[in-house]
């Protein structure tokens, strides 16, 4: 993704519905930058206000404080039908009667282009979603995914600044959601067209997104890539959302540059990376994930020991299952290459070895 000026901008917004001791705030105090040509996602479960954020974004709403900016310019006075930002929604709202060329031309019939420009442009939306040979089949005729791509073709014909999709692959079978994955991708790529999707799927939001928002109870918890999220998540709720994680407790014991030195229940002391600002003190929590970690013979090196309680294979990768001293479970995720894990049973006295800079204090 090119680096380009900020698209969307959100400074300091809350949105609240009711009042007095019925108020709920659905969003708190949130600020985000959002950059042109930039595939953002906010990520989050149901009710954690991604999809409030991205209604007042889009003019359905209004905050109840705070700024949405649109290229620097406030956009609040702005009615949605005037703001240079389109939707595509979980129910695509498609016209059965008409044809897909006419549905993706309706929107610039609204606009009162002219029939030449129009047929032009849904020429080149057809070509984009890769739909020709179904320009004149009826939406009622055609699949759901072809739906999906209608949707997203009507929605970009106007050529939007910016255009916001609110789970729109939710409807979809597990298959056709990964193929459109991708090409959700492929479309904000050739377009140019910064986008802001919203999921709580974390598999999507890594999939296709530049950055990601993690959000929970109307609040941002972190904002990074989808390698900056995973890998150095600077939050527990952050680590638990997005993958699976291994948790260890223990106390802090000292710093040393960017990490911590941290003993654990168990005995043991390790190393972990330390998120920008954080001066651990006290009862901490440690992450690391199964994919970060080896299993190793008892006798070898290692940075964790225990015993190895349960052996699940996934065809892929097998989960092995450590009881470390102290009690606590650690997994371990590995590949299966050819003859990987031979000769571990359930009962081995085994070590577990942390790949470097693997483990990552998270704030609570």
């Amino acid at each position: 993704m090119a680096a380009g000026q900020t698209a969307i901008e959100a400074k300091g917004v809350t949105k609240q519905f009711g009042a007095g001791q019925d108020a709920v705030k659905a969003l708190d105090n949130v600020s985000v930058s959002i950059r042109e040509n930039e595939f953002f996602t906010l990520l989050g479960p149901s009710g954690c206000g991604k999809t409030t954020l991205l209604r007042l974004i889009a003019g359905f709403d209004f905050p109840t404080e705070g700024e949405i900016l649109l290229y620097g310019e406030d956009i609040a006075p702005l009615p949605p039908f005037k703001r240079p930002v389109n939707t595509v929604f979980q129910s695509y709202a498609l016209f059965p009667h008409m044809t897909v060329a006419q549905n993706i031309g309706f929107g610039l019939e609204m606009l009162g282009k002219p029939k030449s420009e129009i047929d032009a442009r849904v020429t080149t939306m057809l070509r984009l979603v890769r739909m020709e040979e179904l320009a004149n089949r009826r939406t009622s005729q055609i699949s759901g995914g072809q739906q999906q791509r209608v949707a997203l073709a009507r929605a970009l014909a106007p050529q939007p600044k910016v255009l916001l999709l609110d789970e729109p692959l939710s409807a979809l079978d597990a298959k056709l959601r990964k193929d459109m994955q991708i090409e959700l991708k492929r479309l904000q790529n050739e377009t140019g067209i910064t986008f802001i999707f919203v999921t709580h799927d974390q598999e999507e939001a890594l999939t296709m997104s530049d950055r990601i928002a993690v959000m929970s109870k109307g609040k941002i918890l972190q904002i990074g890539s989808p390698r900056d999220v995973y890998d150095r998540p600077s939050v527990r709720f952050v680590a638990n959302f997005i993958g699976e994680t291994n948790f260890l407790e223990g106390e802090a014991a000292g710093i040393e540059g960017s990490f911590a030195r941290v003993k654990l229940n168990g005995g043991a002391t390790i190393a972990a990376g330390l998120p920008e600002g954080l001066k651990p003190e006290g009862r901490v929590t440690v992450v690391v994930r199964p994919e970060h970690a080896d299993l190793v013979a008892a006798s070898a090196p290692a940075d964790l020991r225990g015993t190895l309680d349960n052996i699940v294979y996934f065809g892929t990768d097998t989960h092995y299952y450590v009881r470390l001293d102290g009690g606590q479970t650690f997994i371990i995720r590995q590949q299966n290459a050819h003859g990987a894990g031979a000769g571990w049973a359930v009962g081995n006295a085994v070590g577990v070895a942390l790949e470097p800079e693997s483990a990552r204090l998270v704030r609570d």
